[in-house]
């Protein structure tokens, strides 16, 4: 069984008299351990796609099964509660709380998933140390680079050890060393078995994947393997 089996997905969205059809029609599928680069021009889909593979928004029609179970259709707790078990979110621009210290904003998931407090910063702890920031651990994003803000955010995606990991153009608001340190830190998460979706306009970035899922008018043009 794929990890991720998707047939037929598409959505729809009304803008005044008009229906926009955002996808249409994608079928894909995604074994455990696959790191994927989806690409194409403003407007072609990508986000409306990352949201679906989110659980962040619904389709308006097909079928999306996730680790076996059929998303496509669930009751919005029940997708906040797959949101919050299988799937890890890294954004362009962090989404990190400006008050509260780089454990803080880690340990964050597991509040919302109820766990204890000692198990929440022994979790957060070895999170934070996967991504090499245990120096910066007291820290608050103001004191923080913009690569060292990126790298929270992924420590608070993997925290809950999620199936998936959607990035975002990760690299959009970093400089070329900091979003050269980020691949590689991303390289080093597929090394070690995560299964990664990154959206990115950038070639270079597209090429640290095992393919590369071209969109265009909601559909699928082509995948690249690399």
């Amino acid at each position: 069984m794929s990890l991720i089996e998707v047939e037929a997905l598409s959505k729809s969205y009304q803008m005044g008299v008009e229906e926009v059809h955002a996808l249409r029609g994608v079928d894909l599928t995604v074994e455990k351990g696959d790191y994927i680069a989806i690409m194409g021009p403003s407007g072609s889909g990508k986000s409306t796609l990352l949201n679906l593979l989110g659980c962040l928004d619904t389709p308006t029609s097909g079928r999306y099964v996730l680790n076996s179970r059929d998303v496509s259709s669930m009751a919005e707790d029940d997708l906040a509660q797959v949101r919050n078990e299988e799937i890890g979110f890294v954004f362009q621009t962090f989404n990190l709380l400006a008050r509260a210290t780089a454990l803080q904003n880690v340990e964050l998931p597991l509040v919302y998933a109820g766990v204890g407090s000692d198990e929440r910063r022994v979790r957060a702890r070895q999170a934070i140390e996967k991504v090499g920031l245990l120096d910066r651990i007291t820290h608050r994003p103001n004191e923080l680079s913009g690569g060292q803000r990126q790298r929270v955010a992924i420590a608070r995606a993997l925290v809950n050890d999620p199936s998936i990991l959607l990035a975002d153009e990760p690299t959009g608001n970093l400089d070329s060393v900091a979003g050269a340190e980020l691949l590689d830190l991303l390289d080093s998460l597929h090394k070690t078995g995560h299964t990664l979706f990154v959206v990115t306009h950038e070639r270079d970035v597209a090429m640290h994947a095992q393919s590369i899922v071209h969109l265009r008018d909601g559909q699928i043009e082509s995948i690249e393997k690399l």
